[in-house]
């Protein structure tokens, strides 16, 4: 089954946060969409000026977050403050958490999780600034270039970018979605240790979904609490 990923992000995202997780992903085999809350096309801005424009492949209002596998969402400084305003975007975010689908975000883009209310208790980083506006939502924030807390995963800066690609689709690999229903994805070969890992998470997570006490929490980078 083909797996898909959404990219939430509109004017002002930073365009290395965009581009780089995109085409890893794609390189993997995901089928990427663009996601924003306006048609057409969106700009990046590039470190100190406005750099290219990406086609927008659905609007908020098309989408729904069981038609995906997981959720990207790339900072810079005027995307998340006008994600973080739009409603419906907050519901597609929100989704993803209920459903317990991997999330991924870096820089500034947490700051959307924060009016979404889903970082509450959830162990994070981001870029430097606004750390205070997460701890003061509930999260605890850890200075590390990449950090999951079950499939949550954050990252500080455009520096940290191998990194947070790495665990994205790790994270992704690992979690499979059919229409809406969890399930759980065959590995075939699973002679590494990698593969060993993945067969074990596919475990834990089906006995997550008979009772959702019975999971522990995974955390990658930070202290649990």
């Amino acid at each position: 089954m083909e797996k898909r990923i959404a990219i939430l992000a509109t004017d002002g995202f930073e365009e290395s946060e965009f581009t780089s997780p995109k085409e890893a992903m794609e390189k993997e085999g995901f089928k990427v969409d663009v996601i924003s809350i306006k048609p057409g096309k969106i700009k990046s801005w590039d470190v100190d000026n406005w750099g290219k424009e990406f086609e927008v492949d659905k609007t908020i209002d098309q989408v729904s977050a069981k038609q995906y596998n997981a959720l990207v969402l790339p900072g810079g400084v005027l995307n998340p403050d006008q994600l973080r305003t739009n409603e419906d975007a907050l519901v597609f975010v929100r989704d993803f958490f209920k459903q317990s689908k991997p999330v991924a975000a870096i820089c500034h883009g947490p700051q959307t999780l924060i009016n979404a209310e889903v970082v509450e208790g959830r162990t994070m980083t981001s870029y430097p600034s606004i750390k205070k506006d997460l701890e003061n939502a509930g999260a605890l924030w850890v200075d590390k270039e990449v950090v999951v807390d079950e499939a949550f995963v954050t990252s500080r800066t455009p520096d940290d970018l191998p990194a947070f690609n790495d665990k994205l689709i790790e994270e992704g690999h690992a979690y499979e979605y059919e229409g809406g229903t969890k399930k759980v994805f065959t590995i075939k070969g699973a002679g590494s240790i990698f593969h060993l890992y993945l067969r074990l998470r596919q475990l834990s997570r089906l006995v997550h979904c008979i009772h959702p006490m019975t999971q522990p929490r995974k955390i990658y980078g930070g202290t649990l609490k």
